[in-house]
Protein backbone atom coordinates (compact mmCIF):
# COMPACT_ATOMS: atom_id res chain seq x y z
CA UNK A 1 0.00 0.00 0.00
CA UNK A 2 3.19 2.50 0.76
CA UNK A 3 4.42 1.70 -2.10
CA UNK A 4 0.89 2.05 -4.21
CA UNK A 5 0.64 5.17 -2.36
CA UNK A 6 3.99 6.55 -3.13
CA UNK A 7 3.53 5.48 -6.97
CA UNK A 8 0.19 7.75 -6.78
CA UNK A 9 1.58 10.86 -5.08
CA UNK A 10 4.68 10.72 -7.85
CA UNK A 11 2.29 10.71 -10.32
CA UNK A 12 -0.10 13.50 -8.97
CA UNK A 13 3.26 15.38 -8.44
CA UNK A 14 4.27 15.31 -11.76
CA UNK A 15 0.74 15.76 -13.64
CA UNK A 16 0.49 19.44 -11.35
CA UNK A 17 3.71 20.43 -12.31
CA UNK A 18 3.54 19.64 -16.17
CA UNK A 19 0.00 21.02 -16.45
CA UNK A 20 1.36 23.98 -14.23
CA UNK A 21 4.02 23.92 -17.14
CA UNK A 22 1.46 24.34 -20.24
CA UNK A 23 -0.60 27.30 -18.49
CA UNK A 24 2.61 29.01 -17.90
CA UNK A 25 3.66 28.14 -21.51
CA UNK A 26 0.48 29.01 -22.97
CA UNK A 27 0.37 29.15 -26.15
CA UNK A 28 3.19 26.65 -26.78
CA UNK A 29 1.07 25.54 -30.00
CA UNK A 30 -1.11 26.74 -33.20
CA UNK A 31 -4.76 28.39 -32.12
CA UNK A 32 -7.66 27.38 -34.00
CA UNK A 33 -10.01 30.47 -34.80
CA UNK A 34 -13.63 29.87 -36.12
CA UNK A 35 -15.26 32.17 -38.11
CA UNK A 36 -18.89 32.03 -37.72
CA UNK A 37 -19.61 33.27 -41.12
CA UNK A 38 -18.98 32.89 -44.86
CA UNK A 39 -15.73 34.76 -46.47
CA UNK A 40 -16.35 37.97 -47.56
CA UNK A 41 -18.55 39.05 -45.22
CA UNK A 42 -18.35 41.72 -42.32
CA UNK A 43 -17.48 39.57 -39.43
CA UNK A 44 -14.54 37.31 -41.84
CA UNK A 45 -13.56 40.61 -42.14
CA UNK A 46 -12.91 42.33 -38.99
CA UNK A 47 -11.45 39.21 -37.79
CA UNK A 48 -8.75 38.48 -40.42
CA UNK A 49 -8.03 42.30 -39.80
CA UNK A 50 -7.49 42.06 -36.22
CA UNK A 51 -5.89 38.67 -35.67
CA UNK A 52 -2.56 39.35 -37.18
CA UNK A 53 -1.81 41.85 -34.43
CA UNK A 54 -3.11 39.44 -31.73
CA UNK A 55 -0.27 36.63 -33.45
CA UNK A 56 2.25 38.90 -32.80
CA UNK A 57 1.57 39.16 -28.73
CA UNK A 58 0.85 35.49 -28.38
CA UNK A 59 3.86 34.45 -30.37
CA UNK A 60 1.82 31.29 -32.60
CA UNK A 61 -0.62 31.58 -35.14
CA UNK A 62 -4.37 31.47 -35.39
CA UNK A 63 -5.77 29.59 -37.84
CA UNK A 64 -8.84 31.13 -38.99
CA UNK A 65 -11.50 28.86 -40.78
CA UNK A 66 -15.20 29.83 -41.63
CA UNK A 67 -17.71 27.62 -40.37
CA UNK A 68 -21.29 29.25 -41.34
CA UNK A 69 -24.49 27.65 -40.97
CA UNK A 70 -27.44 27.87 -39.00
CA UNK A 71 -27.12 31.62 -38.32
CA UNK A 72 -24.13 30.89 -36.16
CA UNK A 73 -24.91 27.75 -34.10
CA UNK A 74 -22.80 25.54 -36.02
CA UNK A 75 -19.54 27.53 -34.92
CA UNK A 76 -20.97 27.63 -31.61
CA UNK A 77 -21.58 24.74 -31.28
CA UNK A 78 -18.38 22.99 -32.46
CA UNK A 79 -16.05 25.44 -29.99
CA UNK A 80 -18.20 24.36 -27.41
CA UNK A 81 -17.72 21.31 -27.96
CA UNK A 82 -13.56 21.31 -27.63
CA UNK A 83 -11.98 21.22 -24.73
CA UNK A 84 -11.91 24.57 -22.35
CA UNK A 85 -8.25 25.29 -22.96
CA UNK A 86 -7.63 28.16 -24.97
CA UNK A 87 -7.09 26.56 -28.18
CA UNK A 88 -10.19 27.25 -29.96
CA UNK A 89 -11.74 30.62 -30.42
CA UNK A 90 -15.25 31.54 -31.30
CA UNK A 91 -14.96 34.30 -33.67
CA UNK A 92 -18.30 35.70 -34.04
CA UNK A 93 -20.99 38.51 -34.16
CA UNK A 94 -24.09 38.94 -32.68
CA UNK A 95 -26.42 36.47 -33.50
CA UNK A 96 -25.98 33.63 -30.78
CA UNK A 97 -27.72 36.02 -28.37
CA UNK A 98 -31.18 35.33 -30.28
CA UNK A 99 -30.20 31.49 -30.35
CA UNK A 100 -32.30 30.39 -27.20
CA UNK A 101 -35.20 31.99 -28.12
CA UNK A 102 -35.46 31.20 -31.66
CA UNK A 103 -35.06 27.76 -31.00
CA UNK A 104 -31.41 26.82 -32.83
CA UNK A 105 -29.23 26.38 -29.98
CA UNK A 106 -29.52 25.81 -26.21
CA UNK A 107 -25.72 27.82 -26.53
CA UNK A 108 -25.39 31.62 -26.11
CA UNK A 109 -23.00 33.64 -25.25
CA UNK A 110 -23.81 33.29 -21.36
CA UNK A 111 -22.16 29.85 -21.80
CA UNK A 112 -18.78 31.97 -22.99
CA UNK A 113 -16.18 34.35 -22.10
CA UNK A 114 -15.86 37.19 -23.71
CA UNK A 115 -11.98 37.52 -24.84
CA UNK A 116 -12.95 41.11 -26.82
CA UNK A 117 -15.92 42.86 -27.64
CA UNK A 118 -13.79 44.52 -30.85
CA UNK A 119 -16.59 46.68 -33.13
CA UNK A 120 -20.24 47.61 -33.46
CA UNK A 121 -21.74 48.30 -36.84
CA UNK A 122 -24.40 50.17 -38.11
CA UNK A 123 -27.40 48.64 -39.96
CA UNK A 124 -28.50 50.20 -43.83
CA UNK A 125 -30.86 49.22 -46.30
CA UNK A 126 -29.33 48.75 -49.34
CA UNK A 127 -31.12 48.38 -52.90
CA UNK A 128 -30.02 47.34 -56.26
CA UNK A 129 -29.07 50.15 -58.61
CA UNK A 130 -31.65 49.86 -61.18
CA UNK A 131 -34.59 49.31 -58.51
CA UNK A 132 -37.75 51.83 -58.74
CA UNK A 133 -37.04 53.65 -55.31
CA UNK A 134 -34.09 55.98 -54.01
CA UNK A 135 -35.93 56.55 -50.00
CA UNK A 136 -37.12 54.84 -47.67
CA UNK A 137 -40.58 56.00 -47.87
CA UNK A 138 -40.42 55.36 -51.69
CA UNK A 139 -39.44 51.49 -50.74
CA UNK A 140 -42.25 51.38 -48.87
CA UNK A 141 -44.65 52.91 -51.35
CA UNK A 142 -43.64 50.42 -53.84
CA UNK A 143 -43.95 47.20 -51.81
CA UNK A 144 -47.22 48.38 -50.86
CA UNK A 145 -48.18 49.02 -54.59
CA UNK A 146 -46.26 45.74 -55.32
CA UNK A 147 -47.07 43.35 -52.54
CA UNK A 148 -44.73 39.98 -52.62
CA UNK A 149 -42.50 41.00 -55.42
CA UNK A 150 -39.74 42.55 -54.15
CA UNK A 151 -36.87 40.13 -52.92
CA UNK A 152 -35.12 40.69 -49.83
CA UNK A 153 -32.03 38.79 -48.93
CA UNK A 154 -31.96 36.90 -45.23
CA UNK A 155 -29.32 35.15 -43.54
CA UNK A 156 -32.10 33.32 -41.22
CA UNK A 157 -33.96 34.17 -37.93
CA UNK A 158 -31.74 35.56 -35.59
CA UNK A 159 -29.25 37.40 -38.34
CA UNK A 160 -29.06 40.53 -39.16
CA UNK A 161 -31.59 40.90 -41.72
CA UNK A 162 -34.30 39.64 -39.70
CA UNK A 163 -33.71 41.75 -36.81
CA UNK A 164 -33.72 44.71 -39.01
CA UNK A 165 -37.07 43.67 -40.74
CA UNK A 166 -38.44 42.67 -37.26
CA UNK A 167 -37.50 46.34 -36.22
CA UNK A 168 -39.34 47.49 -39.58
CA UNK A 169 -42.23 45.61 -39.29
CA UNK A 170 -43.24 46.80 -35.82
CA UNK A 171 -43.98 50.17 -37.47
CA UNK A 172 -44.65 49.08 -41.13
CA UNK A 173 -46.32 45.68 -43.00
CA UNK A 174 -43.82 44.54 -45.40
CA UNK A 175 -44.62 42.01 -48.12
CA UNK A 176 -41.08 41.24 -49.11
CA UNK A 177 -40.05 37.69 -50.26
CA UNK A 178 -37.53 36.38 -48.23
CA UNK A 179 -34.19 34.69 -50.52
CA UNK A 180 -32.08 32.82 -47.95
CA UNK A 181 -27.89 33.59 -48.09
CA UNK A 182 -25.09 32.22 -45.95
CA UNK A 183 -23.97 35.17 -44.82
CA UNK A 184 -23.93 39.18 -46.00
CA UNK A 185 -21.40 38.86 -48.51
CA UNK A 186 -23.09 36.37 -51.01
CA UNK A 187 -26.46 38.43 -50.41
CA UNK A 188 -24.39 41.52 -51.18
CA UNK A 189 -22.91 39.89 -54.51
CA UNK A 190 -26.74 38.58 -55.35
CA UNK A 191 -27.86 42.05 -54.89
CA UNK A 192 -25.12 43.98 -57.20
CA UNK A 193 -26.78 40.94 -60.10
CA UNK A 194 -30.14 42.01 -59.50
CA UNK A 195 -30.82 38.36 -58.04
CA UNK A 196 -32.52 39.76 -55.13
CA UNK A 197 -33.68 43.80 -54.76
CA UNK A 198 -33.21 44.82 -51.27
CA UNK A 199 -31.38 43.76 -47.87
CA UNK A 200 -30.51 45.08 -44.88
CA UNK A 201 -26.49 44.93 -44.36
CA UNK A 202 -24.11 46.77 -42.07
CA UNK A 203 -21.57 49.67 -43.18
CA UNK A 204 -18.82 48.14 -43.09
CA UNK A 205 -19.90 44.98 -45.33
CA UNK A 206 -21.28 47.48 -47.66
CA UNK A 207 -18.90 50.35 -47.90
CA UNK A 208 -17.33 49.77 -50.64
CA UNK A 209 -19.71 48.54 -52.72
CA UNK A 210 -21.97 51.80 -52.24
CA UNK A 211 -18.65 54.00 -53.18
CA UNK A 212 -17.84 52.26 -56.16
CA UNK A 213 -21.41 52.37 -57.34
CA UNK A 214 -22.48 48.92 -57.02
CA UNK A 215 -25.49 49.58 -55.17
CA UNK A 216 -27.59 52.14 -53.43
CA UNK A 217 -28.41 53.20 -50.34
CA UNK A 218 -31.94 53.93 -49.02
CA UNK A 219 -31.55 54.68 -45.19
CA UNK A 220 -29.54 54.48 -42.43
CA UNK A 221 -30.87 52.17 -39.49
CA UNK A 222 -29.76 54.68 -36.51
CA UNK A 223 -31.44 57.77 -35.02
CA UNK A 224 -28.35 59.95 -36.81
CA UNK A 225 -27.01 60.71 -39.95
CA UNK A 226 -24.20 58.74 -40.43
CA UNK A 227 -20.74 60.95 -42.04
CA UNK A 228 -20.17 58.03 -44.14
CA UNK A 229 -23.30 58.46 -46.18
CA UNK A 230 -23.94 61.94 -46.42
CA UNK A 231 -27.63 63.05 -47.17
CA UNK A 232 -29.19 59.59 -46.53
CA UNK A 233 -31.60 59.96 -44.20
CA UNK A 234 -31.82 57.91 -40.57
CA UNK A 235 -34.80 55.80 -40.44
CA UNK A 236 -36.24 57.78 -37.15
CA UNK A 237 -36.66 60.31 -39.77
CA UNK A 238 -39.63 58.13 -40.98
CA UNK A 239 -40.49 56.16 -38.06
CA UNK A 240 -39.60 58.22 -34.83
CA UNK A 241 -40.49 55.59 -32.32
CA UNK A 242 -38.28 52.83 -33.79
CA UNK A 243 -35.39 55.50 -31.54
CA UNK A 244 -36.78 53.43 -28.87
CA UNK A 245 -34.47 49.86 -30.46
CA UNK A 246 -31.78 52.60 -31.57
CA UNK A 247 -28.82 52.70 -31.93
CA UNK A 248 -28.66 48.92 -32.44
CA UNK A 249 -26.46 47.27 -34.65
CA UNK A 250 -24.21 44.19 -35.06
CA UNK A 251 -21.08 43.47 -33.08
CA UNK A 252 -18.13 41.23 -33.53
CA UNK A 253 -16.01 39.35 -30.53
CA UNK A 254 -13.58 36.61 -29.51
CA UNK A 255 -14.78 34.14 -26.84
CA UNK A 256 -13.77 31.02 -25.37
CA UNK A 257 -15.55 28.30 -23.39
CA UNK A 258 -16.59 28.83 -19.98
CA UNK A 259 -14.10 26.64 -17.91
CA UNK A 260 -10.90 27.93 -19.54
CA UNK A 261 -7.76 28.22 -17.37
CA UNK A 262 -7.59 31.99 -16.35
CA UNK A 263 -3.76 32.11 -17.42
CA UNK A 264 -5.06 31.56 -21.33
CA UNK A 265 -7.99 33.86 -20.60
CA UNK A 266 -5.80 36.39 -19.96
CA UNK A 267 -3.07 36.13 -22.53
CA UNK A 268 -6.07 36.03 -24.91
CA UNK A 269 -7.64 39.23 -23.13
CA UNK A 270 -4.27 41.10 -23.54
CA UNK A 271 -3.25 40.40 -26.99
CA UNK A 272 -6.63 40.98 -28.35
CA UNK A 273 -6.79 44.34 -26.24
CA UNK A 274 -3.82 45.34 -28.17
CA UNK A 275 -4.69 44.23 -31.70
CA UNK A 276 -7.83 46.22 -31.35
CA UNK A 277 -5.77 49.29 -30.20
CA UNK A 278 -3.59 49.30 -33.23
CA UNK A 279 -3.68 52.48 -35.55
CA UNK A 280 -4.05 50.82 -38.40
CA UNK A 281 -6.81 47.88 -37.72
CA UNK A 282 -8.45 51.41 -36.02
CA UNK A 283 -8.40 53.54 -38.96
CA UNK A 284 -9.28 50.53 -41.03
CA UNK A 285 -12.38 50.11 -38.61
CA UNK A 286 -13.37 53.72 -39.04
CA UNK A 287 -13.38 53.73 -43.10
CA UNK A 288 -15.84 50.95 -43.03
CA UNK A 289 -18.10 52.57 -40.57
CA UNK A 290 -17.15 50.05 -37.35
CA UNK A 291 -16.99 51.61 -34.21
CA UNK A 292 -14.11 50.33 -31.86
CA UNK A 293 -15.49 49.09 -28.69
CA UNK A 294 -12.20 46.89 -27.10
CA UNK A 295 -14.22 45.51 -24.27
CA UNK A 296 -13.32 42.27 -21.87
CA UNK A 297 -14.18 41.38 -18.74
CA UNK A 298 -17.40 43.16 -16.98
CA UNK A 299 -18.24 45.38 -19.42
CA UNK A 300 -18.38 42.80 -21.91
CA UNK A 301 -20.37 40.99 -20.23
CA UNK A 302 -22.75 43.75 -19.27
CA UNK A 303 -23.32 44.78 -22.91
CA UNK A 304 -23.73 41.00 -23.94
CA UNK A 305 -26.57 40.87 -21.49
CA UNK A 306 -28.54 44.07 -22.33
CA UNK A 307 -28.04 42.73 -25.92
CA UNK A 308 -29.60 39.54 -25.38
CA UNK A 309 -32.11 41.44 -23.63
CA UNK A 310 -33.16 44.04 -26.68
CA UNK A 311 -32.71 41.21 -29.25
CA UNK A 312 -34.32 38.35 -28.10
CA UNK A 313 -37.41 40.21 -26.56
CA UNK A 314 -38.10 42.47 -30.36
CA UNK A 315 -37.91 38.62 -32.68
CA UNK A 316 -40.07 37.34 -29.58
CA UNK A 317 -43.08 40.43 -30.19
CA UNK A 318 -42.28 40.32 -33.56
CA UNK A 319 -43.83 36.52 -33.56
CA UNK A 320 -41.16 34.54 -34.97
CA UNK A 321 -39.37 33.17 -31.79
CA UNK A 322 -40.18 29.59 -30.79
CA UNK A 323 -39.41 30.53 -26.97
CA UNK A 324 -40.38 33.16 -24.75
CA UNK A 325 -37.17 35.45 -23.35
CA UNK A 326 -39.34 34.58 -19.81
CA UNK A 327 -38.56 31.11 -20.47
CA UNK A 328 -34.46 31.59 -20.08
CA UNK A 329 -35.10 34.59 -17.44
CA UNK A 330 -34.12 37.27 -19.66
CA UNK A 331 -35.35 40.19 -18.68
CA UNK A 332 -37.44 42.65 -20.71
CA UNK A 333 -35.46 45.57 -21.52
Amino acid sequence: MKIKNLLLGSLTSMALVTSGQSLADYPNKDIQGIIMWGAGGSTDSVMRSVTPYAEEKLGVDVIMTNRSGGVGAIATKYVYSQKADGYTLLMGAENPQMHKVLGLSSIDYSDMIPINILARGTPIIVANNDAPYNTFEEFVAYVKAHPGEVRTGMTGNGGLTSIVLAMLESQVQLDLTPVPYNGDGPALTALQSGTIDVMSSVIGAALDHIQAGRMKVISVIDAKENNLLPGVAPITDTYPKLSSYLPWGPFFGIFVKKGTPTEAVDKLVAAFHSAAENESFKQLMAKRGFEIMNESGASAEAFLERYRSVSSWIVYDSGFAKKSPADFNIPRP
